[in-house]
Order: C-alpha cells, then structure tokens, then sequence
C-alpha cells in the first residue's frame, strides 16, 4: 500500500524542518511502497530501499500539496497529503492565562484608581515590563459561587484597558468554572452563544481593543461540529495538552488519536477542513514547581520538532493568597520561563494574529 510517512499530513514545517530559501524549502517525503514499483513525489523520482521510499522536494507556498503516485504492472496508486510552510517562522512564545474572574470582582469590590493597584494585575506589569510578555486572559462569564457576572464590572477601567492592549488582551473561556468539560458535547449554538455574551461584556467595559479571539476553551474539549462557531467569529489557533491519560487524550478538542498523538510531540499541526491550528501547550506554570521550569522548557529548544514556537499557560486563580491551592512563588516560576525564553533569543507574540504570531508567506 502506498502510503507517506513523513512529512504527517497538517504538519506545520519551517527552517529547522529542511533546507531553506526565500523560494521555498526542501525536505525529505519518506513512505512506503510495493515492492517493484516505481514511486514519483511531486513529480521526483523516489529512491527506493525495499518498501521504503525516499525523494526531496522544494514547497514553496503556504499551503502545499504533497503527492506521492506508485505506478507498477499492475496500475496506479496515489496519496495525497498537505502541509504549511511557515516561511516567516522566529523563535516565539505566547502566554495564556485561563480562569479569570477573581480579579475583575476584586476591581469591582476595592474599586481602585488604577488597574495596577490590583495585585494580580501588578504581577502582570512586572512581568510585562521585565520580559515584554503579552498576556491573553480568558475569562468566565459569572463566579462559580456568588452572584458575581461581567455585568457587574463597570466601564471605569475601560481607557485603561484600552491604553494596555498592546500587551494585555481579554478575551471568551467558559460561562463558568463548573461543570468541567463544559463544552465537550455542547452544539455550535451553545458555543457561540456563550462566546458572543464574553465578547460583549468585554466590549462594554474594556473596549474592543482589549479584546481578543480565543485560542483556549474550558478544559480543551469540543465537538469538531463546533468548531464552526468559534472559526465563523475569527478563531484560527486553539491550544491544547494533547497527553494521554489512561485510555484517551486530554484537552484534545475531539481530535483524533493519530493526531493527538502527533501534537503529544509537535509544536503544532493544521486541520485543513476547518481553517483551525492546533498548538500543544509547552508549559502549565501553576502545575510546575520552580525547580523544574528550565529542565521542562529547555530540551524543547533544542528539539527541532518543538523549538520553534513556545505555548506558555497557567491559571489566575494561583496567584490569590485566599485561593485553597495558592502558589506563592507563582510569579517568580513564570519569570524564571520568560528569562530563559528572552536570553535565548524568544520575542513574544499574540497566537491570534498572522499564523501563530508571525506574517504567513502567500
């Protein structure tokens, strides 16, 4: 059976993938073939070794189709696989916090001139102005366990929000904390519906410059049948774990084994039928003692597969000093990621422009 191996079809290829010009970039397509037939990739004649096949190739768009044909006594077979050329790729790292809400119902209780007298916003800053990180904060719709919802949360803020947006963005997670997987089997509508209520309130009190598409959904779980309500409101990236656990992969957006399995060991793959990239998050601060951040992040820099874009994630709820499972060191474990990432030549980006924070070639 004809089959290519390598590249995987959704891989997401740059620089370290393969020999690079500004026409484009050649790399090996590896498979397997019958026996005595003869193997074509886009045309090159493959070397053959037993049932493997070898041939290099140039792609040269951003989109790019990979065709292999076998043609023996027999007839013609033929496969077809696509991958992205991520001609523009830096070394890059993104920053997500999920479950925000306890900080908007401090700002509503204390009221504070500034949004920086807020404490976990002030971390924030620092981190910002130390390391030029910019923060995506994806927040509930209501508190889990008091009347509180962003109706509440007057527009006060809402210049100050505008003024910080360059670094600083708001954007939909989740109606509420509870129940877990809250949109595992939820419809598009639901989806949707919830999406569009967030994105209004943070309109309404922050400004449409503080807002941006979401690229994390509550506990990573969705029907590949809704992915159409988020992609239809601008979504084009979605960050998951991608791990096994037990028998299934956990935060994985429906995806299946095969490319879970894949994204357990890349950076990154495109699901062509829907528009959508799904990126494996490298990092999950609030779960990663101190110690443990450099030896977590550094074998990924130098791991081709993986070096090249860092998903970096934690949760706001670590930082309050009233949470049950407060991290006290919980800024410092982030500082010591970004400080490793900045000296080794990583700029931050927001996930949601261009692809995957860098200009796509044409």
């Amino acid at each position: 059976m004809l089959h290519i191996c390598h590249p995987f079809h959704g891989a997401i290829l740059n620089h370290r993938h393969g020999r690079q010009t500004p026409q484009g970039l050649t790399i090996e397509v590896k498979g397997t073939a019958p026996l005595g037939v003869a193997v074509t990739v886009n045309g090159v004649p493959a070397r053959r070794d037993g049932e493997a096949f070898l041939a290099k190739i140039t792609i040269d768009r951003f989109e790019n189709t990979i065709t292999a044909i076998a043609q023996g006594v027999q007839g013609a077979a033929e496969h077809k696989i696509k991958v992205i050329w991520d001609k523009n790729s830096v070394k890059r790292f993104r920053f997500s916090i999920d479950d925000n809400i306890f900080f908007l119902q401090d700002l509503v209780k204390n009221k504070p001139k500034s949004l920086f007298d807020n404490l976990y916003l002030k971390q924030l800053k620092k981190l910002h102005d130390d390391f030029g990180v910019k923060f995506t904060l994806n927040l509930f719709f209501k508190s889990h366990d008091s009347d509180f919802d962003l109706t509440c949360v007057p527009d006060t803020w809402k210049s100050q929000f505008s003024d910080q947006s360059d670094w600083m963005r708001l954007t939909w997670h989740a109606y509420c904390e509870f129940p877990d997987r809250p949109y595992q089997y939820a419809s598009a509508e639901k989806v949707g519906k919830d999406f569009d209520l967030i994105q209004g309130e943070i309109n309404r009190f922050a400004g449409a410059d503080a807002w941006a598409p979401p690229t994390i959904v509550h506990w990573g779980e969705l029907l590949p049948s809704a992915y159409k309500a988020l992609v239809s409101r601008g979504v084009r990236a979605l960050s998951g774990y991608f791990s096994k656990q037990e028998l299934r992969y956990a935060v994985s957006y429906g995806l299946d084994e095969a490319r879970c399995a894949y994204l357990e060991n890349h950076d990154a793959m495109m699901d062509f039928d829907s528009g959508l990239v799904f990126s494996r998050t490298d990092i999950i601060f609030n779960s990663t003692p101190k110690v443990n951040v450099i030896p977590k992040l550094a074998p990924l820099m130098d791991d081709p597969r993986n070096a090249e874009y860092m998903d970096l994630l934690t949760h706001e709820q670590y930082f309050w000093p009233f949470y049950r499972n407060y991290v006290p060191d919980h800024s410092e474990r982030i500082a010591t990621g970004l400080r490793l990432l900045v000296e080794n030549g990583y700029v931050p980006v927001w996930q949601h422009e261009g692809f995957l924070g860098v200009e796509p070639c044409a």
